[in-house]
């Protein structure tokens, strides 16, 4: 204990807070999976499944993390609170939000990949908030590792990044996260992760806190409980709190109303079990705090002093979100009316941080913006789950002005891929004013590419750079700053095959549109006019009626009774459909099924839609 002019700090040597920030796919789940297990969380005879902190079924789907979770050990009788973070650049936006939590984190870095887009972002928000930390090179097992040049690398960047010179001297850990050991040494093989707990024990700073004033917390995250209903978390910034504690909360507006903390948890594992009191240094979760939203600060009923609110950096790409206005509107889903949607979106604001809903123009149309075509991928995703209908645009980039001038995003974009299929890329990105910083080869056949591309030039890109690269490349990005709006970008697919009446398809009107182009639907799937069946093999879109039946006449051939064989259809996944739209179309989406459509379903409509842009120009 010290003291200082105004306050008597103490160091909190029972507790450490860190987080763990890494590119995706580094392994940093499978390693909180290792120090959960090493810390005897789960009963010996317990069946735990991997990756145990992705429990949204979304993430398990998909193999990566999307939101922020919270869970603690113990070792040697001091209590580790962790901080798991998304490491999709979409999803950055839960790792700003989380990191004031922590006093220090653990940094990790794929032995073979090196430090990635997300590793500069995230360690970059890291180090400016002053967390202390840890290297820890994951994957030492791999055959292509190469954890001397990684390291190498990491310096690198954290000469770029680091905003004091104590920042350049950390702890680096080697870790085989699936095997579940860590070293201090590469040579040698690690036995388990008690490395890896010491370094964080005796590098990660101990909380020095001010525990005597008045209460205070900032709610990093909001967990929703069927007997308890929301739960405010956040990290003590000041004082003690107890059960039924007079508390306010102040919100963004400074308005403070009056609260009292009905319960107080802790974390402990993957559980919250109820504490009789926490004090400044703990991450705690806060029942009974009504209307309580990110950003907010709790406080002590005596001291109302508000806290910085969490700063956010602003969305880069924005759909719009309306009801669903097809012919089939309701017959899939539960909610379908604006007002359900409405109040669903401005629902989701209340943890999803980085997202913004605005009116459009109209009263049953959204401006929805987020950090990335994934970002906004997800949400419609969990939409439909939940049983909204629901159509959404193409993602459109969001300009900003700086110092007057109109800037786009930009984004660092790093590709592993064959050598093979460089060529291809290449062409590719450089349609997409893509350009070249930096190319390498690993001597194995495979090249590293690190491109600067306009956010809008990747719309659309990830499913080209699978077909470019035969599914055996890595693609990743994160935005890299803004730059004056450059050129415009050419046209990047064919037409669209729409269907031009109702009704049901057929085996006929299908093998019709095959010698037009690949189709969506198979035969007696439902169809209405204006709905895309489609792509075109054109560089226009071509009407096509799906529903026509082959006439029947009374000459009898010697193939008649020959049935048609038709190619299998395209299915177009939600990211792919909202990728491949253009800005004439939009994606429809159900519970059950996804279609694409145009904005006007009429051809009528749309041909004098045509001329009137003709007539403006």
């Amino acid at each position: 204990m010290f003291s200082t002019s105004e306050t008597v700090l103490t160091r909190r040597d029972d507790v450490r807070n860190l987080a763990i920030i890494a590119h995706v796919d580094h392994g940093k789940t499978t390693l909180v999976d290792g120090m959960l297990r090493q810390s005897h969380v789960f009963r010996a005879n317990q069946d735990v499944i991997e990756l145990v902190l992705d429990s949204n079924a979304l993430e398990r789907e998909k193999g990566i993390t999307i939101l922020a979770k919270n869970t603690a050990v113990r070792f040697r009788g001091i209590k580790i609170n962790i901080i798991d973070t998304p490491g999709h650049a979409d999803f950055s936006g839960e790792v700003e939000r989380v990191l004031n939590m922590a006093d220090g984190c653990l940094l990790l870095v794929d032995a073979v990949e090196g430090p990635m887009p997300q590793t500069r972002f995230a360690l970059g928000k890291a180090l400016r908030l002053g967390l202390k930390p840890i290297l820890v090179i994951n994957k030492i097992d791999r055959a292509t590792a190469r954890p001397i040049e990684v390291l190498d690398e990491v310096q690198d960047l954290f000469l770029d990044l680091a905003t004091d010179v104590d920042q350049l001297d950390f702890d680096v850990v080697y870790t085989n996260a699936k095997e579940g050991t860590a070293t201090l040494d590469p040579s040698r093989s690690g036995v388990d992760l008690a490395p890896l707990f010491e370094a964080i024990v005796d590098g990660i700073p101990t909380p020095t806190v001010d525990v005597d004033r008045g209460f205070q917390l900032v709610v990093s995250n909001i967990r929703a409980n069927e007997y308890l209903g929301r739960t405010a978390i956040g990290r003590v910034a000041r004082g003690r709190v107890r059960r039924g504690n007079a508390l306010v909360r102040i919100d963004r507006e400074g308005r403070v109303v009056r609260q009292r903390a009905s319960d107080v948890f802790a974390f402990e594992g993957l559980d919250t079990v109820a504490v009789e009191e926490a004090e400044a240094g703990d991450i705690i979760l806060l029942s009974g705090i009504a209307d309580v939203q990110i950003g907010d600060t709790i406080a002590a009923a005596e001291t109302p002093d508000p806290l910085p609110r969490i700063q956010i950096e602003q969305p880069t790409v924005q759909m719009t979100f309306g009801a669903n206005t097809s012919p089939f509107v309701g017959r899939e889903g539960t909610f379908v009316t604006s007002r359900h949607l409405r109040a669903r979106l401005l629902r989701e604001l209340d943890t999803n941080v980085a997202l913004r809903v605005e009116e459009g123009e109209s009263h049953d149309v959204f401006l929805v913006s987020g950090r990335g075509e994934l970002h906004l991928a997800i949400l419609v995703e969990t939409l439909r789950r939940e049983g909204y209908e629901l159509q959404v645009s193409r993602p459109r980039v969001i300009p900003q002005v700086i110092d007057g001038v109109l800037c786009e995003p930009i984004e660092h974009v790093v590709i592993d891929c064959p050598e093979m299929y460089v060529g291809s890329l290449a062409v590719e990105l450089t349609s997409r004013l893509g350009l070249l910083r930096h190319q390498q080869s690993d001597g194995r056949g495979y090249a590293r590419l690190e491109y600067r591309v306009p956010t809008r030039g990747l719309i659309g890109f990830r499913g080209v750079f699978l077909t470019l690269s035969h599914g055996e490349g890595t693609i990743s990005s994160a935005i890299d700053g803004f730059e004056p709006i450059g050129a415009e970008i050419g046209q990047t697919r064919t037409g669209a095959l729409v269907a031009t009446h109702p009704g049901t398809a057929t085996a006929h009107g299908l093998n019709n549109a095959q010698e037009r182009g690949q189709t969506f639907i198979v035969p007696g799937a439902l169809v209405y006019e204006g709905m895309v069946v489609g792509i075109s093999r054109y560089p226009q879109d071509v009407p096509i009626n799906v529903c026509k039946e082959k006439k029947q006449t009374n000459i009898r051939s010697s193939t008649a009774d020959i049935a048609v064989k038709l190619s299998p259809p395209l299915r177009l996944s939600l990211e792919e459909s909202l990728a491949w739209i253009g800005d004439d179309e939009l994606v429809e989406v159900t519970p059950t099924t996804i279609r694409i459509r145009k904005r006007l379903l009429s051809a009528e409509d749309r041909l004098k839609a045509r001329k009137d842009r003709g007539r403006d120009q």
